[in-house]
């Protein structure tokens, strides 16, 4: 849609030289997701990859589990009089064809259940409005966040999986790589999914660390590819309770992080048999929990 980067005028100073220019900044707008038409949540995102971004965020809640529980989503249309419809599968850029020059914002989005499948009252659980920071400001209590998992945490068909640190080591500057719009912003998280012999298989940027998760989460439901079983989820920054959840709810065994993971994520790593790695840097990296995926070359010393 051409709303992922904005110019903006900028004073620059470089060693006491003052000049203005234009700067490339990343876009950040609300994206309300409605769920049968009544509204569910708010979050601040990067414009693009909506409609994976509203199914990732249901498959984190608990909502989705399976490609068949989704009817559709739909852009709403606000001052626009005609309303795009895309079905499961159709990419995002389907959505507003043909719509014309109306004063849609594109900003809103309702995800359509499939006949069946229950509507929750989330609005219990979850406050309304969430920021690209920090995802579960909203949850009403710790018992909400711990969703029973739909999708066990499975190595994949081919066996055990046994990661190298060699190739751990490798996914940050990969992830980096794979972050074109960072390349002219400087402001944007990122999400990339590995096989487990490395392979790229999707790579997500947004505002919101969670975001990016959830965009990779939502694009594989739309696929039929959940559970994500024998992959990794590799994120910039931190490791949060909210990432690890997300990847527990997708089936994800592996969760790695270039910085530190929070002491809840660490938690719910254990409860869940998630493998988590935190601080990858370089050659460098801690694992809180799930060793059994790591090819250690010496067995791990009891504190």
């Amino acid at each position: 849609m051409g709303r992922v980067t904005e110019r903006r005028r900028v004073i620059r100073i470089r060693d006491g030289a003052v000049s203005a220019r234009p700067d490339t900044l990343v876009a950040e707008e609300p994206l309300e997701i409605r769920l049968n038409g009544k509204p569910l949540a708010i979050t601040m995102r990067t414009p693009g990859d909506d409609f994976a971004l509203a199914a990732g965020f249901l498959v984190s809640e608990g909502v989705l589990g399976r490609t068949d529980e989704l009817a559709n989503i739909v852009y709403c249309a606000g001052a626009t009089k005609e309303v795009p419809v895309v079905t499961v599968g159709a990419p995002p850029a389907v959505a507003g064809a043909g719509a014309g020059a109306g004063a849609n914002t594109y900003n809103v989005v309702d995800v359509r259940l499939a006949p069946g499948v229950p509507v929750p009252d989330v609005t219990l659980e979850r406050n309304v409005y969430t920021t690209s920071s920090c995802g579960l400001c909203g949850k009403a209590s710790l018992d909400a966040v711990r969703t029973t998992a739909r999708h066990p945490l499975s190595d994949g068909p081919e066996g055990p999986m046994r990661l190298e640190p060699a190739l751990l080591s490798s996914l940050p500057d990969r992830l980096r790589e794979a972050q074109r719009v960072f390349d002219r912003t400087g402001g944007l998280h990122a999400a990339a999914l590995f096989s487990a012999d490395g392979e790229l298989l999707d790579a997500r940027e947004d505002v919101g660390r969670h975001n990016a998760v959830d965009k990779i989460v939502g694009r594989a439901l739309q696929q039929g590819l959940l559970p994500l079983s024998g992959t990794v989820l590799m994120v910039s920054g931190r490791a949060s309770f909210e990432l690890a959840q997300k990847a527990v709810m997708a089936g994800i065994p592996v969760l790695a992080a270039v910085s530190a993971p929070s002491s809840l994520a660490v938690d719910l790593a254990a409860e869940t048999g998630l493998t988590l790695v935190g601080f990858l840097r370089g050659a460098s990296m801690n694992v809180y929990a799930g060793e059994q995926r790591i090819a250690l070359r010496e067995p791990a010393a009891n504190d």
